[in-house]
């Protein structure tokens, strides 16, 4: 919640107590349980603000809560605060926060919230609180207990701890919590769809399961089983570290970085995972592969031939293989490196304008999901333009799972991008069904694969588009996008990719790579799922004054070999001029007496893998392989040792 948006919670809750006298649903004279009342606080003609006070007259304490209720059609709610919600159609779910779901006998709490519409203004109807009327009469009997959860998986063990996720259930009212059970025993209760077990043995194999419930007290049935061994020793590190790369299709071309640079430079061992970037998703909501400037290059995918002496393998491709292009060299490349994991990453800045018709609807996400997972992870690939590469199983076994990277859920990227509010929540459903559908399809050939998504820094793009707990609910990890704080599109030099707010900086929001972290983790993201993005290309102005070594001073757009304002580390590294380090924050900048470049070299790589071990990060991730010739995807590796 941003300063301003807690300003505006406080008044709403004082004008909710202090005009209990005028609101619209009245509680029955005598309440038989906790009632719901709203409030209209201000009304601007095309949005209103207003909210709900709950109060618990007792005699017991109340442990969790949820609200629902219909808003008229034209209305929709744009913000909430003090709760997590969701709206499908006209219909709005309120569950309290961490903070404010107990409310003892005679005690009560707000939320509030700002809805905008059109025609004319009618408060909400229909409310239920925890499945009663709001009023305060009737039993609200519920017997339906909530689905059983799935897709139970490990996330990370430590010597005494291990963390888990799974699948969020489903129930006709709401799912308020989940039991956390080690064997037959009651170990933890969590809200979200994840939890961490403590206080474990080190090198001691352990079975977990997990039964949802409701605000009713119904409790579903456990779920499938998982086991888990600890680590030994006392290490607080758990297990191997991401250490992910994304190679970009196009570096095959003016840049000549090939699928065997990635061996060559001494990439490859050195990397668990490699995104490849990117695919598309068409004006239909599907993934798709075409020959069409801005829309996608089946030709770099699978239909280019290499030469022997650019194969991985030292054997050219022949004009009728059935796989050639990219996709085959990273085929190869995983046969002489087997433990290295390809996914294929879906989106980027390019790609992100249809995923919110995709994610619309439960019939739209079924349909994306199946076409992206039929060409890239059944390896379908239509045949194009008279060229024989493709068919069914052309590409079966290049990727071992799915990246999204949608930029970004109900805010603003790419100029054209399609932006809904109801992204937020299914952005989680989307999620969901890649999820389901990768295990489904996963179980049928004996296969696991694995689902991570980009996701943004910026804490109010993380508010309005990402339902933390949802969304880590169905993901392996997520990479968090720690680069791009600032560049030459503004007019005033800074970091792009700091650890840490800057002493002296004067942007209005001090973006960092801490900040983005301890967000996610304060919304119930599990610290080991979270994969720090890092940048191995920098970001520059020209014409800079002397003042303060050329830091947070006027300068425009920096001469670029691919665009201006960016430049690769591989070529910065050797550019003149005086490099400053500010360790505090995290970050160095180069300074010649008029161009000014932030970027990162291994002693700051250095910096960022010790923050994600002390932080008990999941690792670190590098966009893109192409921009280094090796010495900063060395630094991530021995960072991460």
């Amino acid at each position: 919640m941003s300063p301003s948006r807690a300003r505006l919670a406080v008044a709403a809750s004082a004008a909710l107590l202090a005009t209990a006298a005028l609101v619209l649903v009245a509680p029955a004279a005598v309440a038989a349980g906790p009632t719901a009342t709203f409030t209209k606080t201000s009304d601007w003609g095309t949005g209103w603000e207003g909210g709900y006070r709950i109060a618990n007259p007792g005699p017991g304490s109340l442990t969790s809560w949820t609200v629902e209720f219909d808003l008229p059609t034209g209305h929709r709610v744009t913000t909430l605060w003090d709760g997590s919600w969701s709206q499908s159609g006209n219909h709005v779910t309120v569950r309290n926060a961490s903070w404010n779901g107990t409310i003892a006998a005679g005690g009560s709490t707000s939320f509030g919230f700002d809805v905008a519409y059109s025609g004319a203004y009618a408060p909400p109807a229909n409310c239920r609180l925890n499945g009663a009327p709001c009023d305060g009469s009737g039993d609200g009997t519920d017997t339906t207990p909530p689905s059983v959860p799935t897709g139970l998986r490990v996330t990370g063990v430590t010597s005494s701890s291990v963390s888990l996720a799974w699948t969020a259930s489903t129930d006709n009212v709401g799912v308020t919590g989940y039991d956390v059970y080690r064997g037959t025993t009651l170990v933890s209760r969590v809200t979200g769809a994840s939890a961490t077990v403590t206080g474990l043995a080190a090198s001691t194999t352990y079975s977990f399961s997990v039964a949802a419930r409701d605000a009713a007290g119904n409790v579903s049935a456990r779920s499938a089983a998982v086991s888990a061994t600890t680590s030994g020793g006392t290490t607080p590190p758990p297990g191997p570290y991401k250490k992910v790369g994304y190679f970009a299709q196009w570096g095959i071309y003016g840049r000549a970085f090939t699928v065997k640079s990635v061996d060559t430079l001494g990439m490859a061992g050195k990397l668990t995972h490699i995104n490849y970037a990117f695919a598309n998703v068409g004006a239909d909501g599907r993934c798709f592969e075409a020959n069409a400037l801005g829309q996608g290059d089946a030709y770099a995918d699978y239909q280019k031939s290499f030469d022997a002496a650019s194969s991985v393998d030292g054997v050219g491709d022949t004009w009728d293989q059935r796989l050639k292009g990219n996709f085959n060299q990273l085929k190869e490349l995983k046969a002489r490196y087997p433990g290295l994991k390809v996914l294929i990453s879906i989106g980027g800045w390019t790609y992100s304008k249809y995923f919110s018709d995709a994610a619309l609807t439960a019939a739209s996400r079924q349909a994306m999901v199946a076409s992206c997972l039929d060409i890239y992870i059944k390896g379908n690939l239509p045949l194009i333009g008279g060229d024989p590469a493709g068919g069914p199983g052309a590409a079966f076994g290049v990727f071992d799972g799915v990246d999204i990277d949608w930029e970004w859920p109900a805010s603003a990227g790419n100029t054209g991008n399609i932006v809904r509010p109801e992204d937020r929540q299914n952005f989680s459903l989307l999620l969901a069904e890649f999820r389901r559908q990768l295990d489904a399809y996963g179980g049928s050939v004996g296969r696991s694969y694995a689902l991570s998504a980009f996701l943004p820094a910026d804490p109010a793009k993380i508010t309005a588009g990402i339902e933390v707990p949802q969304v880590f609910s169905a993901l392996d990890w997520a990479t968090v996008q720690g680069y791009d704080f600032h560049g030459a599109w503004e007019s005033t030099t800074n970091h792009q990719a700091n650890l840490y707010a800057a002493a002296g900086d004067p942007s209005p929001r001090r973006f960092s790579v801490d900040l983005a972290v301890t967000t996610y983790t304060s919304r119930g993201a599990p610290a080991r799922a979270l994969v720090v993005g890092v940048p191995f290309y920098g970001r520059g102005w020209t014409g800079v004054p002397a003042t303060n070594n050329g830091l947070f001073q006027p300068g425009r757009a920096a001469t670029g070999t691919w665009e201006p304002g960016i430049e690769d580390y591989k070529k910065l590294k050797s550019f003149p001029g005086t490099r400053y380090r500010d360790t505090a924050a995290g970050a160095l900048w180069l300074y010649d007496g008029t161009n000014w470049w932030s970027y990162d070299d291994p002693t700051v790589i250095a910096q960022k893998a010790a923050y994600v071990k002390n932080r008990g990060l999941g690792g670190l991730m590098a966009w893109e392989l192409d921009a280094d010739d090796g010495t900063l995807t060395a630094a991530v590796d021995s960072g991460l040792r």
